[in-house]
């Protein structure tokens, strides 16, 4: 067998192994107990863009001082994130408090994502049509 044969085929199963894994990113978002409503909003929807792009979100509550002394409205707010995407992740860490900060995972939802995907797709075909 010759030896230039076998090390391009074999650089032909690295580069095919390469391309069917995938490559989990780990995004992170941090709020704020007292965030204000139009930030709140803002980074909901980053957090969905990321959702929908296939990555695995952190949500952080930062706790400074004695609100620390107040989990529920951490836990509050990330409650309410876990409801708004609850379409399009599925809840893969329950918040929890880890010193002066809550965490909590959110992963994108493999089914729901497919079927995301083909309502856009249907709803460009009926664009393109008219």
């Amino acid at each position: 067998m010759d030896y230039g044969k076998y090390k391009y085929e074999a650089a032909q199963r690295a580069k095919d192994s390469r391309k069917k894994s995938t490559n989990i990113v780990v995004k992170e978002l941090k709020y704020r107990p007292k965030i204000a409503e139009g930030d709140f909003n803002t980074k909901t929807k980053k957090v969905r863009k990321f959702l929908e792009d296939g990555h695995k979100v952190k949500l952080t509550i930062m706790f400074r001082g004695r609100e620390v002394q107040h989990p529920e409205l951490g836990r509050r707010i990330l409650d309410r994130v876990a409801e708004l995407m609850e379409d399009i992740a599925i809840l893969e860490a329950y918040p929890q408090l880890d010193g002066r900060n809550m965490t909590m995972i959110l992963g994108p939802d493999k089914k729901a994502m497919a079927s995301l995907r083909k309502a856009k797709v249907q709803q460009q075909r009926d664009e393109s049509d008219q």
